[in-house]
């Protein structure tokens, strides 16, 4: 495995290589180079299956990490793709093209951080979110409290706890 990654860390400019267990690794690669990398895994060195698509918003170094993550049945081995966008504006091409989930996963992104895919199917179209006016529900700048207490109304008899004396209360009673 680890010559087969080394010989993709030539061809493909690979800046972070991460070896996480036996059958999974993560490859860390400029944005510019995800789809050409992605369409070469699928054609070539049998990742045929493509897992999921998630992102990881770094608000303190003003980026998004995506990762896209492959599975080669023959080889039994899981290869997670990451790069970096900028998370002002943020924009990354779409692999639709490549596998046809890949479009459901970009929907999801475009809605819950804001990155657009430019040219995935129906990717401006609501999603989970009908009728959403805030902004993207999974960036970090999103004041989940303040939501609530602005959307939802107070319940009367309802009290709020300190999670640790309340679990001191539980577990010892007589203290």
């Amino acid at each position: 495995m680890k010559n087969f990654i080394k010989d993709l860390g030539y061809k493909f400019n690979i800046s972070e290589i991460e070896y996480q267990r036996k059958n999974l690794t993560f490859l860390t690669i400029d944005k510019e180079n995800v789809v050409q990398l992605l369409a070469y895994l699928r054609d070539y060195e049998g990742f045929k299956h493509f897992v999921l698509m998630t992102a990881v918003d770094w608000i303190e170094d003003g980026i998004f990490q995506l990762t896209y993550i492959l599975n080669s049945p023959e080889k039994k081995i899981d290869l997670g793709i990451r790069t970096k966008i900028l998370r002002e504006k943020a924009e990354m091409t779409t692999v639709h093209h490549l596998w046809n989930q890949v479009a459901t996963y970009q929907r999801e992104l475009k809605e819950m951080f804001g990155i657009d895919f430019p040219g995935s199917p129906r990717v401006d179209e609501s999603f989970i979110l009908e009728g959403w006016d805030n902004i993207p529900p999974m960036r970090r700048d999103f004041d989940t409290k303040k939501y609530a207490e602005e959307t939802f109304f107070p319940r009367p008899g309802r009290s709020t706890n300190d999670p640790s004396e309340y679990m001191k209360q539980k577990l010892y009673p007589n203290e």
